[in-house]
């Protein structure tokens, strides 16, 4: 498996530092709001990148936090006359919710800045002694220029830094570049914890450096992020972490690409911002899961609802294989003929170019393409009176890759029928039998109408929900 490391900018071979296990950061959410649609892809991609590495065998403990601390928290605080943790904690539990939407599992962790302090607080303390940073009125600030090793990450030249640096007015530090690990509290009503430098609260990057390490330790196999924060965030997390604990923070640095909508720049003032919420008034969750898998994870995403309408029908395709599977499994009976033995082991060539995409620096593109070969094989191999066996092992077959990308996960769109559905359809099934064909027709376009699709097998009338 290769995985393109931002750090050294090529594809490498991924070792993890301990045989067969995992060590695994993603940054997560700022909660004073709903996550948009740019927020949801480093969710999804590295929730998939996890589910991944879980196949191949691995064990792997995945940290995603929440950065409940923060200027943009104590603002959205103020403005609706609530408190810091009352609008974090409201947006924590907003998280999950659409998370569990787009079915991005929990992480193994989730460490909340704020329950975090006392290790935060040691951490900028052992910077001090160090000599990495200093204190200014209750104000600590990391020595930028002390770490040499400072925009390895992301090609950042420090005088380049240095000639467009400026200290604002209020900011005592030493150095233009220097930048903040803890803040004195400006005003009594704001959030703060009692600290050696006074009340106050930690700067953004110090945050993820403390609770990474808390959890995972000194050095991790994997932090991802959106390319967005690979300067300054993730350039000033090495810079604290590799200072503090002297050796490398982490080993392989993944970052997704920008989503833009319909090719612009996402921004609240062209009015093209987009919540998730926003999104699944309209699509479900899969559907936007799928169309951030639709690209490769580093290459820029364009979103439209041309595009989304294209992303629902071709995993509309994935659905109606599923369903047609199910509905074969729930009639049919009896052991797999030759034939069906020899179909399942060419089953075998789509499952392998799957692995093969994904270990190429987890190109879930070409993975979702072998999917629909796959599907296209399932499809031409289960006719109508196939074995329950055969039509089962094609579904397991066709599970297996689609839970890695964490699709076709909700039940299958023939259960729960309402009773009124039910009895059109019983009514359709008499008329026929009846030769009435005017009335059966008027009840199945009466059901299209209502986004039910009724399938005339020979086992029986097959009743599909459209998506």
């Amino acid at each position: 498996m290769k995985v393109y490391n931002t750090l050294t900018r090529k594809k490498e071979e991924f070792i993890p530092i301990e045989e067969g296990k995992v060590k695994m950061y993603v940054c997560g959410p700022t909660v004073y709001n709903f996550f948009h649609i740019g927020n949801a892809r480093p969710f999804v991609v590295f929730d998939t990148m996890r589910k991944y590495l879980m196949y191949r065998g691995y064990d792997v403990k995945f940290v995603q936090n929440f950065t409940d601390v923060d200027d943009k928290i104590i603002n959205k605080a103020k403005e609706d006359g609530l408190t810091a943790p009352e609008v974090s904690e409201h947006y924590i539990d907003e998280y999950y919710k659409d998370a569990k939407a787009i079915n991005v599992k929990k992480a193994d962790v989730h460490p909340k800045v704020s329950e975090t302090m006392d290790e935060i607080i040691q951490f900028v303390e052992d910077l001090i002694k160090k000599g990495y940073a200093y204190e200014v009125d209750g104000d600590v600030y990391y020595k930028t220029r002390m770490f040499k090793e400072y925009g390895k990450l992301s090609g950042q030249n420090i005088h380049d830094l240095e000639a467009g640096a400026r200290i604002m007015i209020e900011e005592k530090k030493q150095d233009p570049l220097d930048f903040a690990l803890w803040k004195a509290r400006k005003e009594e009503d704001e959030i703060a914890w009692e600290s050696p430098w006074g009340m106050g609260r930690p700067g953004w990057h110090i945050e993820c450096s403390t609770m990474s390490r808390k959890y995972l330790g000194d050095t991790i196999d994997i932090h991802a992020g959106g390319q967005d924060l690979q300067f300054p965030h993730h350039e000033n997390e090495i810079a604290q972490s590799e200072a503090h604990n002297g050796v490398p923070f982490a080993k392989y640095w993944m970052h997704n690409g920008y989503i833009t909508i319909d090719n612009e720049k996402m921004s609240k003032s062209k009015g093209n911002f987009f919540t998730v919420r926003d999104i699944l008034q309209k699509y479900d969750g899969e559907v936007i899961r799928f169309f951030l898998l639709s690209g490769h994870y580093r290459n820029p995403i364009n979103f439209s609802d041309e595009l989304m309408g294209q992303a629902k029908n071709s995993l509309g395709r994935l659905r109606n294989a599923k369903e047609n599977l199910l509905f074969l499994i729930s009639k049919e009976a009896g052991e797999m003929t030759a034939e069906e033995k020899e179909a399942l082991k060419s089953y075998d060539t789509f499952r392998n170019q799957f692995i093969e995409a994904m270990d190429d620096d987890l190109n879930t593109a070409d993975g979702i393409s072998a999917i629909f070969e796959l599907v296209t094989a399932i499809n031409t191999a289960v006719k109508d009176g196939a074995s329950k066996e055969f039509a089962q092992k094609s579904l397991d077959t066709l599970m297996e890759l689609c839970d890695i990308i964490g699709v076709l996960q909700e039940g299958e769109n023939t259960g729960d029928i309402d009773d009124d559905i039910q009895a059109l359809v019983d009514e359709r099934q008499a008329a026929r039998a009846e030769k009435n064909f005017a009335r059966a027709d008027e009840i199945r376009d009466l059901l299209a109408a209502r986004g039910i699709i009724l399938k005339d097998t020979p086992q029986g009338v097959q009743i599909i929900k459209e998506n």
